[in-house]
C-alpha cells in the first residue's frame, strides 16, 4: 500500500512539474506597456523640464543678442563752484544731450550667430535628454519584466521542491529509498525557498525603479513584450545625424561663430552725441555735437581672435573624435545585438526544448525506478538553469536593442545649426 501511495505521489509531482516547466509564460495583455511607461516618464521627468527651460533661456538670449545698444541721456553743468564770477551757481552753463552708440564691424549679426548656435545646442540637449530618458525607462522596464519572469520560475521551483520533499518523505517511510534521498530533497527545498525570497525582493526593487521614473506604481507589466525578438526591422545605421555627432558639430559651429564675434570686436564703435547748452551769461541757447571713438592702443582684440580660433580647432578635433567614437560604439552595439538575438533564439528554442525533454525522460525514469534521485535532480537543475539563461538572454537582447536605439537616435531638424 505504501509503495502505491509513494508511486502515485511521485507521479503527481512529475506531472505537475512537467506542466509548470513546459507551459508558456503568463502574459499581461492589459498591463502597463513600454510605450505607456515612456509617455508617463516624459510627463514626470525633471530632467526634461530642465532641458525645456534651457531652450526657453537660450531663445530669450537670442532676443537679447538681436537688440541694439540703448541711447543715453547726458546732463552736464559747467562753471559752478569756482572763484570770482564763477562762485556758486550763478555762472552755471547747463548742457542736456543724448548719445547713441553705433556698433560697427557686424557685432550685432555676430552676436545673433552665436546665440543661434547656442539655441540649437539647447534644443539638441533637450532631444538628448529625452533619448537618455527613453533608454533609462526601457532598461528599467526590461529589468522589471525579467524579474517578474524570474519570480514565476522561482515559484515553480519552490513548489516542485516542496512536492519533491513530500514525495521523498513518503518513499523513505515506505522503505523504497534511503534517508539520504529525503535529505537531498530538503536541501533542494531550502535552496528553492531562498531563491524565491531573492526573486521577490528583486521584483519589488525593479517595480520601484519603474515607479520612480513614471511617477506612479505600475499595476501590471506587459510580460508578452519580453518574448518578442526581432519584431522591428533594423537597417544599418551610421553616425551621421546622430545626437552624439550633432552635439560635436554644434560645438564646432559655436566656435566658428565665436571667431566671427571676436573679429567684429576689433572694430571700434562710434558714439554720436547731440545736445543743447544754455549760456548763463547771455541766456542764449546753442547746439552741441560730439563724436567719440575708442583708440585700440592696449587691447586690439588680437588675443581674443587667437583664443577663439584655438577653441575652434579644439572643437573640430573633438568632432573627429566623436565621429570615431560613434562609429565604434554603433558597430559594437550592432554586434552585441546580433549576438544577443542569436543567443535568445537558441536558448529559448532548441536549448530549452532539449532541457525540457531531458527532464521529462528523467521524471519518467525516476517514477519507474530506472533513474535515481541524483539523475532527476541534475535534470531539474539543468532545466532551471536553462530557463534562467533564457530569461537572461531575452533581457540582454532588449538591453542591447535599447542601447543601439539610443546610439542611433537622430537629431531633429530644429537642432541643426545653419552655417
Amino acid at each position: 500500500m505504501h509503495r502505491i501511495i509513494a508511486a502515485s505521489l511521485a507521479a503527481s509531482v512529475c506531472a505537475s512539474s512537467a506542466q509548470a516547466q513546459t507551459s508558456p509564460p503568463a502574459t499581461a495583455q492589459d498591463g502597463l506597456t513600454l510605450e505607456q511607461a515612456l509617455d508617463l516618464a516624459g510627463a514626470n521627468a525633471p530632467g526634461i523640464r530642465a532641458a525645456d527651460a534651457g531652450v526657453r533661456a537660450a531663445e530669450a538670449q537670442r532676443r537679447v543678442a538681436g537688440q541694439r545698444p540703448n541711447p543715453s541721456v547726458n546732463v552736464e553743468v559747467e562753471n559752478v563752484v569756482g572763484t570770482g564770477a564763477y562762485s556758486g551757481i550763478r555762472g552755471a552753463e547747463t548742457t542736456v544731450g543724448m548719445s547713441l552708440p553705433l556698433e560697427l564691424g557686424g557685432k550685432r549679426s555676430a552676436r545673433i550667430a552665436v546665440a543661434d548656435t547656442q539655441t540649437a545646442r539647447a534644443r539638441l540637449a533637450a532631444v538628448t535628454a529625452r533619448a537618455d530618458l527613453r533608454l533609462r525607462v526601457t532598461q528599467a522596464y526590461n529589468e522589471a519584466v525579467a524579474s517578474e519572469r524570474r519570480l514565476l520560475i522561482a515559484r515553480d521551483q519552490q513548489r516542485i521542491a516542496t512536492e519533491g520533499l513530500r514525495a521523498a518523505n513518503v518513499r523513505v517511510r515506505a522503505g523504497r529509498a534511503s534517508p539520504l534521498e529525503e535529505q537531498r530533497a530538503d536541501v533542494v527545498r531550502i535552496n528553492a525557498d531562498t531563491a524565491l525570497a531573492q526573486s521577490e525582493r528583486a521584483v519589488t526593487l525593479a517595480r520601484a525603479n519603474v515607479a520612480r521614473l513614471i511617477g506612479r506604481d505600475p499595476a501590471g507589466l506587459d510580460l508578452g513584450w519580453f518574448d518578442r525578438v526581432g519584431a522591428r526591422p533594423r537597417l544599418p545605421a551610421g553616425p551621421e545625424g546622430t545626437l552624439a555627432l550633432a552635439a560635436a558639430e554644434a560645438e564646432v559651429a559655436t566656435a566658428n561663430a565665436q571667431v566671427r564675434l571676436a573679429r567684429s570686436q576689433r572694430v571700434p564703435d562710434l558714439t554720436l552725441s547731440a545736445g543743447v547748452r544754455r549760456l548763463e551769461a547771455t541766456n542764449d541757447v546753442a547746439a552741441v555735437f560730439g563724436v567719440s571713438l575708442p583708440i585700440p592702443l592696449f587691447n586690439n582684440g588680437r588675443a581674443g581672435i587667437d583664443a577663439a580660433r584655438a577653441q575652434g580647432e579644439q572643437a573640430e578635433a573633438l568632432r573627429r573624435v566623436a565621429l570615431l567614437d560613434a562609429q565604434r560604439a554603433i558597430a559594437t552595439a550592432e554586434t552585441d545585438l546580433a549576438h544577443a538575438e542569436a543567443n535568445a533564439r537558441a536558448v529559448n528554442g532548441p536549448a530549452l526544448a532539449a532541457a525540457q525533454e531531458a527532464t521529462r525522460i528523467a521524471r519518467i525514469g525516476y517514477r519507474e525506478g530506472k533513474f535515481g534521485q541524483l539523475d532527476l535532480l541534475d535534470a531539474e537543475r539543468t532545466l532551471a538553469q536553462t530557463r534562467s539563461a533564457a530569461i537572461d538572454a531575452l533581457a540582454a537582447y532588449h538591453d542591447a536593442e535599447a542601447r543601439l536605439e539610443r546610439l542611433t537616435a537622430r537629431a531633429h531638424a530644429n537642432t541643426e545649426v545653419q552655417p
